[in-house]
């Protein structure tokens, strides 16, 4: 009988990485002879935002009341957009993400949950961001039997833990007996707060091979015939970006198709199995994306790496330690100087720098799952 894992990782049908992530991860699993599932979970609501809401309700000036009328109108128009997105991220997660029929939250987990599995792994999105969840102990596996417990490449997405969530993640993070980290940020705060050293291993999504990314590939009905500029900013391109991509746009004849840009409902719709191909037939990438920027290195497309506006400098660490680890650090937009420059990037070494991180990856999860070669 086969063994079974419960992946914990951020469910949602509205982002690219976080799917592919979620994939990547279930498909390195099932390449060492696991069944895998991923967990359904539900994150509890602050109790305080309704009542904060309606507080800046009587502080708003009437230009700010306005816009926030205007912004909900513009909300309605888009939701079409939104909805179709949305049922394209469905589709996807439908046809190569096996999710569980039940959910989980932090006051409603399932007596017997730990027994249905032979492991749990959590990771390797930012799971243990406590914005984003909200501090939850699940994302830790405190459900789960400690030696079931295993953190594949989790990020905190933060440079600091507040203090208010610092005794808790170092319980919960102390007993976890196997611990990997996505980022060098991560590293440093486990060792802050527990002493431990914990190894920097790559997202899933570089764990899998080019061939095996373009099988799920699919087409977009109205990706363009010639050559194309793509761009994929999720927080939004500033002027002074914007300036630089057309420049490059026009001196090399490209047609600029923004990914994340919802006034262009056709392309804003792009479920995770286009993005892959718009990536991969693309002449150049433009992106804040950390997943962005590791699709680009799977394909070995030119691209250039933003720092995302109004993000901490945490955010860009995982993106500064793929470029790192990679050797890559030219591709920052600041060493962009000449058109030259777009074009010429060096990818004969990126192929030995993955096969070493592949290899100390799986080892890492064979070890953790007790999985002998030749199994």
């Amino acid at each position: 009988m086969m063994r079974k894992i419960g992946i914990m990782t951020l469910n949602g049908y509205y982002n690219y990485g976080n799917r592919l992530q979620n994939y990547a991860l279930q498909e390195s699993l099932k390449f060492l002879g696991f069944v895998v599932e991923t967990i359904i979970n539900r994150r509890t609501p602050k109790k305080t935002k309704f009542i904060k809401r309606i507080h800046n309700l009587g502080t708003n000036s009437y230009k700010e009341i306005y816009i926030k009328a205007y912004n909900k109108t513009w909300r309605k128009i888009r939701k079409k957009s939104i909805v179709k997105r949305t049922e394209n991220f469905k589709e996807f997660t439908l046809n190569y993400i096996n999710e569980t029929n039940y959910f989980i939250s932090e006051n409603n987990i399932p007596k017997n949950l730990s027994d249905r599995y032979d492991y749990f792994v959590t990771g390797s999105d930012q799971v243990w961001n406590p914005v984003n969840t909200l501090g939850s102990s699940i994302f830790f596996l405190t459900f789960a039997e400690k030696h079931k417990r295993i953190a594949y490449a989790p990020s905190f997405g933060v440079s600091e833990i507040k203090p208010e969530y610092k005794e808790k993640y170092k319980e919960w993070i102390s007993e976890i007996p196997w611990l990997s980290v996505r980022e060098d940020d991560g590293a440093r705060i486990i060792k802050e707060l527990t002493g431990r050293d914990a190894p920097v291993l790559v997202d899933p999504t570089l764990l899998l091979t080019k061939e095996k990314w373009l099988s799920i590939a699919k087409e977009a009905q109205n990706k363009p015939k010639g050559n194309y500029l793509l761009t994929y900013f999720l927080g939004g391109i500033p002027p002074k970006y914007k300036k630089q991509i057309k420049k490059i746009a026009k001196v090399n004849n490209l047609e600029v198709i923004n990914l994340a840009d919802i006034r262009d409902k056709e392309t804003y719709r792009t479920g995770p199995s286009e993005f892959i191909d718009y990536i991969n037939s693309c002449s150049v990438f433009c992106t804040d994306s950390f997943h962005g920027a590791v699709f680009s290195i799977l394909f070995e497309k030119p691209f250039i790496v933003y720092e995302r506006m109004g993000s901490t400098l945490s955010m860009f660490s995982r993106i500064e330690t793929l470029l790192k680890k990679f050797k890559l650090e030219s591709r920052k937009a600041e060493n962009i100087k000449s058109n030259e420059d777009v074009f010429n990037i060096d990818f004969s070494h990126v192929p030995a720098i993955l096969e070493a991180e592949r290899k100390k990856s799986y080892d890492f999860l064979k070890e953790a799952l007790n999985v002998k070669d030749g199994d």
